[in-house]
């Protein structure tokens, strides 16, 4: 189960790493400003966290194979269309909203939901490796999406990440399964066969998670911080770092590769991660992730050359074991606080995550075309990011009205209202 999801996890992640090699090419040919390319891609990312909730209710309704292959089939619909495309409301429509809902119909609250549903032992363990397929999903279509672009056009890289979202459903259809039972057996480390609950209104399941949630103290910590965290991955990192890189003189294929190496050693960073949130309190963690993290940024504009030198290969190592390590404490303090909605609550949370990265996308392309680089960009979100590990560490005040936990739950350990 663990397996076909990572591979799923993988084939969605093709065209989260399509942005940035793309705002070049589509800047080239259609003279459309960054920031109108931005807002496409702002779009996306907003959607893909929007989504989430949503997709988490509706997997606990319909079953987990029945979405995922209908993401599946939307991202690379939307990927597909787009070499039709001749105006930026197109753009809009194709990149950023068939593929932001396709995309975050699988986001991290479906890594939620098939850890919470099929594992107690290993669980964060779990966690960070279906964290890390996206990692690798970056790591497998970044350097082959640029080389694409590169000897042919940008045209046939958005056909190549729509084949291979398509080529994971029928995989996904096969083996993907939407619960322990189903097969008569426990979840792994559990001794008995718990048949699934299923409740219906999966919107208004999702709509009352955040109505409880967001009147608790630990709700806003954990988005706040996971805001900041999007706003400093996906939003400009992920979108941003090859124009930025070109600017001081760097081939895109180069920078594409240095992109590419974040998703090595995010894979080795996020799995780590997952074992230690087995092991110690995540609140520790989240607070050293984002500290570390916004020191890093501050430094990078300094960074920047025409060629790769090891102070910036030190900066890939660091910010790739970095990049979403954040994800299994996170999961596991919603699970902690929130009880058996944790991972509709974690779809919420993941959707601020997006909400920032949108935010920064924008923001960061606007910044280039009124300043001709990025690095103010930089250092904004290098102050934030040493904002979130306060937030995170803020989560240690426990007073009354923290949290939630549904009766099912009550006596379970982590799931009493703090």
């Amino acid at each position: 189960m663990a397996a076909v999801a990572f591979v799923a996890l993988i084939g969605a992640a093709g065209f989260r790493a399509t942005p940035s090699v793309l705002i070049h090419p589509l800047h080239a040919e259609f003279g459309w400003p960054l920031a109108t390319i931005s807002a496409a891609v702002s779009v996306n990312l907003l959607l893909f966290g929007l989504t989430a909730p949503f997709a988490a209710a509706l997997m606990d309704r319909f079953g987990i194979r029945r979405v995922v292959a209908a993401a599946l089939l939307l991202v690379s619909l939307g990927s597909g269309l787009t070499v039709f495309m001749r105006t930026s409301a197109e753009l809009i429509l194709l990149w950023g909203v068939l593929v932001g809902v396709g995309t975050g119909s699988m986001a991290l609250a479906f890594v939620a939901t098939v850890t919470g549903r099929w594992f107690v032992k290993r669980r964060g363990l779990v966690t960070g490796v279906l964290t890390a397929a996206g990692a690798t999903g970056q790591l497998v279509f970044l350097p082959v999406l640029a080389l694409l672009v590169e000897r042919s056009s940008w045209r046939t890289a958005s056909l190549v990440v729509a084949g291979a979202a398509l080529a994971v459903v029928p995989l996904v259809l096969w083996l993907l399964r939407d619960h322990p039972s189903d097969l008569g057996i426990p979840a792994y480390g559990g001794t008995e066969v718990v048949p699934p609950v299923v409740s219906g209104g999966a919107a208004r399941r999702a709509v009352s998670a955040l109505r409880d949630a967001s009147k608790t103290r630990a709700f806003w910590l954990l988005a706040g911080g996971f805001a900041i965290c999007g706003a400093t991955t996906n939003g400009l990192v992920g979108t941003h770092f090859i124009p930025a890189a070109h600017d001081h003189g760097m081939t895109e294929t180069t920078a594409a590769s240095l992109l590419a190496l974040i998703g090595l050693f995010d894979i080795a960073g996020t799995i780590a991660s997952g074992w230690l949130t087995d092991r110690f309190d995540s609140r520790v963690l989240l607070g050293g992730y984002y500290a570390l993290r916004g020191g890093s940024l501050l430094l990078l504009p300094a960074l920047f050359g025409d060629a790769v030198r090891p102070s910036m290969v030190v900066f890939i190592l660091f910010y790739g074991l970095d990049w979403v390590a954040t994800v299994p404490p996170t999961v596991a303090l919603c699970r902690e606080y929130f009880g058996d909605r944790g991972a509709v609550v974690f779809g919420w949370v993941f959707a601020s995550h997006q909400f920032g990265a949108a935010l920064a996308a924008s923001a960061a392309g606007i910044v280039r075309d009124q300043l001709g680089n990025y690095d103010l960009a930089w250092y904004v979100a290098g102050v934030l990011a040493i904002g979130a590990a306060g937030l995170s560490l803020m989560l240690f005040r426990r007073r009354g009205g923290v949290g939630f936990a549904s009766p099912a739950m009550a006596g379970a350990p982590g799931s009493a209202p703090r």
